[in-house]
């Protein structure tokens, strides 16, 4: 359950030489469970940037991060739960994940500046990934959280204050133009980005000028393979988070179709994360807005829902919730199965013939992860080398 109080939970800041920052313009931002908004924020000016750049040094604490966060779990779980709208169960996950990141990287035994900006999806863990790869090979770190999740990555770099030198970990909120700013910035020596491939492009293109060095993490149009093979009734409630479309076995499509329903339809919707520990409201009118996009074209080309869709029981739902949704063999060349939604949507696609599968999953926009369920493991041994996405 998420907890009922977020204790002395009030101000969040810029951290620039471990000193906390408020500037003078602030931002909000929404409770997708809500919409009621949350906790003002600041936005990094330009002499921010310039200060944090200037202090930039080496050194790795990443066993005293680690240690610092586990003390400060309890604080810190709540505020994710709150800003992405999520459950205390997948706050906890997330947070444990963040731990593993720096746990792991502080066992490494290897001995610049970058520049991290994250996005909202999973703001914390993300963060922290970055953060840990980046101190422990002995560089410093400005980090740029997402402007619609900020809250989470600031408080854990203020956590780090009193551990780190005050150089080597800064945290800097802002719009975009501040990350414009940080990637065209000629003290930044790399950019690790996660998010829009619009964004990552432009980004590409301003680090380029100078050479600097570049790491992308960019939109995935994440597959799921279901093989004939499979005990359908327990696959079909352990689909991966981040699936974007479904290929399933002719022979047991509808069946798999039949078991995933029944699954869904036993969510329950509440803006209570307690009584749906498992299933959240978009975390952004924006991307509430997008998905919506995505239903009503598939709506209008008259794609068949086997469950959900634009509004469930012909009423709208609250805060940014979405009907998890189950789109029937729609078209290769549809939206709904060439772009990433990111949102409880999934087109179901049925295939047969493996060598066709892998030039079907390879004709869209984007890669991502993909995943096979299966006892054989046919497609992983035989045609991984020809799959255009990372697993």
């Amino acid at each position: 359950m998420v907890c009922a109080t977020i204790k002395k939970v009030t101000t969040f800041s810029n951290i620039i030489r471990s000193q906390k920052r408020h500037g003078g313009n602030t931002v909000t931002v929404t409770d997708p469970r809500t919409l009621t908004e949350l906790w003002p924020v600041p936005v990094a000016a330009e002499n921010d940037l310039r200060e944090a750049v200037q202090a930039a040094r080496r050194q790795q604490c990443l066993h005293r991060m680690a240690d610092e966060l586990e003390t400060r779990q309890d604080e810190l779980r709540p505020i994710l739960a709150k800003e992405l709208g999520k459950s205390d169960v997948l706050a906890k996950i997330e947070v444990d994940d963040a731990l593993r990141f720096l746990r792991f990287n502080a066992a490494q035994s290897c001995p610049d500046k970058n520049d991290a900006i994250c996005p909202w999806t999973f703001p914390l863990v993300l963060a922290v990934a970055k953060i840990a790869a980046a101190l422990v090979m002995g560089n410093c770190v400005i980090v740029k959280p997402s402007p619609m999740t900020p809250y989470a990555t600031l408080r854990f770099v203020e956590y780090t204050r009193d551990i780190l030198p005050k150089w080597i970990l800064q945290a800097l909120n802002g719009s975009d133009e501040v990350g414009a700013r940080m990637t065209t910035h000629p003290g930044m020596d790399k950019i690790s980005f996660t998010g829009y491939t619009a964004t990552g492009r432009r980004i590409a293109e301003s680090a380029g000028r100078s050479l600097k060095r570049v790491t992308l993490e960019l939109e995935g149009n994440d597959a799921s393979i279901v093989c004939a093979d499979i005990e359908v009734d327990e696959v079909a409630v352990r689909m991966c988070v981040a699936t974007k479309r479904v290929y399933v076995h002719r022979d047991i499509l509808p069946q798999f179709r039949s078991a995933f329903i029944a699954a869904v339809q036993k969510i329950v919707i509440d803006r209570a994360a307690e009584h749906s520990p498992l299933f959240s409201p978009l975390q952004n009118r924006m991307q509430y807005q997008l998905v919506q996009e995505f239903l009503a074209d598939s709506a209008k080309q008259a794609h068949t829902f086997s469950v959900g869709g634009p509004e469930r029981d012909g009423k709208p739902l609250p805060g940014l919730y979405i009907s998890p949704t189950v789109v029937d063999r729609p078209p290769d060349n549809a939206r709904i199965v060439q772009e990433e939604q990111f949102g409880p949507v999934n087109p179901f696609l049925e295939w047969y013939d493996e060598a066709e599968l892998i030039r079907r999953l390879n004709a869209t926009k984007s890669g991502g992860i993909g995943g096979e369920w299966g006892r054989q493991g046919l497609l992983s041994h035989c045609h991984t080398q020809t799959l255009q996405f990372y697993k």
